[in-house]
């Protein structure tokens, strides 16, 4: 197993007031609360809600807003989804070149997301080269390229220009390899395990795998002789300071300590990001909501209705076992959301 410091990201939920409106208080201070346990934010790419309740003017004000606290590490994801109708690929390139620039104005760290509309405007491998290639020279740092599969969003499929994964990974290397000062690492969500440390491997010296697979993660991000992946992770967002603990420890050398801090982790992850997993974020809300860092459960677009009380109620019995909640003040609030439904 490999040791060392892991760069870690949670991609941060947006807290809101009602279906329509952001607590533009409440969310940076949960922001504020992943970068005090010493982990970085992802912001605005969350795509449970980017998208789904979260629009591109709204995602701007996150991300300027988030980058302005200065406070840790911040990437942002840059997308096309304020894109309508069925744009060519000259109008995709638009699109991510608009959310690009305000990602870099605001000084947070690039994330280039899968776009449907490039799924469905793409035609084959070249296509992709094409975007991915102009907005790598036209990036002033180093980015993450994000591979986003079909179980979170099914218009991603061929995404890379194929749907075969082995040779949708070839066209996904060889856009990296083309431009490998410009390519920090990739967020890579699959949810397969092997295929990600086969692709970890064959990564150019010098780019770093964020591991998206919030099933796997902890043998992913211990390693093994040849490597290891950092992260980029929604499961990080409920479990920060359960995973700050294990990751110092894994830090140290210990990794039997980091495996054991860990591990009730996963099974609670596996429940909120059971199928359908694009509503995984209901129960990362309700969780956030069940730890005091916000005094509602609502999200943005009404997803809190998403997952049903059966859901929410083995949510709340695995975050008391993995140890993210104070179980007293956890069944208080949900007596509390008991008698208000």
């Amino acid at each position: 197993m490999s040791g060392g410091e892991r760069i870690v990201f949670a991609a941060a939920h947006v807290v809101a007031k009602d279906e329509r409106t952001v607590d533009w208080d409440a969310t940076l201070a949960f922001r504020h609360h992943l970068w005090s346990h010493g982990l970085g934010v992802a912001e605005a790419m969350d795509t449970a809600q980017r998208g789904m309740g979260l629009d591109w003017p709204t995602a701007a004000e996150l991300i300027r807003r988030s980058a302005a606290e200065k406070a840790g590490r911040i990437c942002a994801g840059v997308a096309t989804d304020h894109l309508t109708g069925e744009p060519d690929l000259d109008e995709v390139l638009e699109a991510y070149l608009e959310q690009l620039d305000v990602v870099q104005e605001a000084g947070a760290q690039p994330v280039l997301m899968c776009s449907r509309r490039l799924a469905a405007a793409a035609r084959g491998p070249e296509d992709y080269e094409k975007i991915y290639g102009t907005l790598l020279d036209h990036v002033s740092e180093p980015v993450v390229l994000h591979w986003l599969g079909t179980a979170f969003d099914p218009a991603l499929e061929g995404y890379w220009g194929a749907a075969d994964v082995p040779r949708a990974t070839r066209n996904f290397l060889e856009i990296i390899r083309s431009r490998p000062d410009k390519v920090d690492g990739v967020k890579v969500s699959l949810l397969d395990a092997d295929h990600e440390i086969g692709l970890r491997r064959a990564l150019p010296d010098g780019v770093r795998c964020y591991t998206g697979d919030d099933f796997h993660y902890p043998d992913l991000i211990a390693g093994d002789e040849h490597g290891h992946s950092h992260a980029l992770l929604g499961i990080f967002d409920p479990i920060a300071p359960v995973a700050a603990k294990a990751l110092a420890k894994l830090a140290e050398g210990d990794t039997a300590e980091f495996h054991r801090i860990m591990a009730p982790t996963v099974p609670l992850s596996r429940h909120l990001f059971s199928a359908p997993t694009y509503y995984y974020k209901t129960g990362v809300v309700f969780l956030a909501f069940l730890a005091g860092h916000q005094e509602r459960f609502v999200l943005l677009g009404g997803l809190e209705s998403a997952r049903g009380v059966e859901h929410l109620a083995e949510a709340k019995r695995l975050a008391g076992i993995a140890g993210v909640v104070d179980p007293e003040f956890a069944e208080r609030r949900w007596q509390q959301w008991l008698a208000s439904r």
